[in-house]
């Protein structure tokens, strides 16, 4: 073979392997773009995780009202009888540093008695309730006040980890995801240009951080909270279809659309999308 000839064939196979080895580089390239793209997208369209419990922390406990609850009734957060709804004995006051002004209204949380054998029952059961009224600061022998974590039970609740001679037992508390029968019920009252809201049976977080709600003719219009899980509106919503979209602490959102007919009534309630 001629040393000319032996150069073109080396000079092929040097082409040869630099296109191979830039046609792999792109396409590597390619793939990676591809595959970041796919991966923002995925990121962009996630759910978010449902909500897990939090951390122990320490409290007190005490309780109010009568054996069967009575004196529990109503409350800070706007629930009314709440036996009559889904929260039956299984509820709370909570101290204000807890409280938040209202907006841990719906919250639920598992209690235990700390491992006191004068005041605990035995085996340290856990009891989970939910959040439905404020203890006061003042009075309660300062129980509740700030900046103290506080939970003023119900009595049948209460009993269930202490007797009532022990009056305040230390525990320890952590908040879980509230599991509610159902779905979100929207109850309605006011009037043709102050419509009230309150939103109850709320799964997930339980506390809601904003609400927005939609008619027919009205677009996705925010309300305001009033008093604890109240939330409030001036439109003229009389007549519209409405659809509701709330938001819990955890940012997850739950969309209710078209719960009502047009021709819903003040003093109503209504059955929406819950949270999984």
């Amino acid at each position: 073979m001629s040393s000319t000839l032996a150069l073109v064939l080396i000079s092929s196979l040097l082409l040869l392997l630099l296109f191979s080895h830039a046609e792999a580089t792109a396409h590597h390239h390619r793939w990676a773009t591809t595959l970041r793209r796919d991966s923002v997208h995925k990121i962009k369209r996630g759910h978010r995780a449902k909500f897990g419990s939090g951390e122990w922390k320490p409290a007190h406990a005490t309780f109010y009202g009568g054996p069967d609850a009575s004196g529990t009734m109503n409350g800070a957060c706007g629930y009314g009888d709440r036996q009559k709804g889904s929260y039956g004995v299984q509820t709370a006051a909570l101290s204000p540093a807890l409280f938040n002004n209202g907006t841990a209204c719906g919250a639920c949380f598992e209690i235990k008695c700390t491992d006191d054998k004068a005041l605990c029952k035995p085996s340290h059961p856990s009891i989970f309730v939910t959040a439905t009224n404020s203890c006061p600061s003042s009075g309660n022998e300062g129980w509740c006040s700030p900046p103290k974590h506080h939970f003023d039970l119900s009595q049948p609740i209460f009993l269930q980890v202490s007797d009532l001679k022990a009056g305040a037992v230390p525990v320890t508390y952590r908040r879980v995801p509230c599991k509610k029968e159902g779905g979100i019920r929207f109850t309605i009252s006011g009037h043709r240009y102050f419509t009230l809201v309150l939103i109850w049976n709320v799964a997930g977080a339980g506390d809601i951080m904003t609400v927005k709600i939609k008619g027919n003719k009205l677009g996705w219009t925010p309300m305001t909270r009033n008093w604890g899980q109240n939330w409030q509106t001036d439109e003229d919503l009389v007549g519209q279809s409405l659809s509701f979209r709330v938001v819990t602490s955890d940012k997850r959102t739950s969309t209710s659309w078209h719960i009502t007919p047009r021709e819903w009534q003040y003093g109503q309630t209504y059955e929406g999308k819950n949270f999984k």
